[in-house]
């Protein structure tokens, strides 16, 4: 069997606000044995950008310097964690990666949504996901499962929010090998079918 091969197959979740991303991550993680992760956060180094792009109590923050925190935590978590771990032949689970950044960044903040993209290609060598899958969740239902206790980025208007899930629509329909969109609405039990149905097919993985 070639290095190539062996490579472990990486496997991103995308999605707005309460769509359900850290439950099925989990889930799909457990039933691969593979490494669960998360951006921002994965990493020690990865925690500390967490809490100040998040935290309520950042004020002021730039639009490009919160893209940039964004792509340091990126570059961390891949070279710490991902890397290593699909180096081995294991697979890799993430409640987030760049899908993330071109959507909230992007088409969110209004940034250049090209040249998000190309900063989070730097940031990983290139690294990105075999599949990612998009947990689509109508606003409504979001706000709704959100409750009153907020972060920094749920705290966002909803027009924010809307722009950020056009965001992740948009970059679904233009790479349909890559990406594929489940209905988040359903059942915990539902969804994780949907998923492991999907990915069983795509990666061609025992599910």
């Amino acid at each position: 069997m070639d290095t190539a091969s062996q490579r472990g197959s990486f496997i991103a979740f995308e999605g707005g606000e309460a769509c359900g991303k850290s439950t099925q991550s989990r889930l799909l993680a457990e039933a691969l044995d593979a490494l669960l992760t998360r951006e921002p956060g994965g990493t020690v180094i990865g925690s500390r950008i967490r809490e100040l792009v998040l935290s309520p109590d950042t004020i002021g923050l730039d639009a490009r310097a919160e893209a940039l925190l964004m792509a340091a935590d990126r570059a961390q978590h891949v070279a710490e964690l991902v890397e290593p771990a699909l180096s081995t032949g294991r697979h890799v689970v993430t409640d987030r990666f760049a899908g993330s950044s071109i959507a909230y960044q992007g088409y969110g903040r209004g940034l250049p949504v090209e040249e998000i993209r190309e900063l989070s290609m730097w940031a990983t060598a290139s690294v990105w996901p075999d599949l990612i899958v998009l947990l689509d969740v109508p606003i409504a239902e979001a706000d709704r499962r959100l409750g009153t206790q907020r972060d920094r980025m749920e705290s966002e208007p909803a027009a924010f929010h809307a722009a950020v899930i056009d965001g992740f629509r948009t970059q679904a329909a233009a790479e349909p090998d890559r990406w594929v969109v489940i209905d988040g609405t359903g059942t915990i039990d539902q969804v994780a079918l949907s998923v492991r149905t999907v990915v069983a097919e795509r990666l061609q993985l025992p599910l």
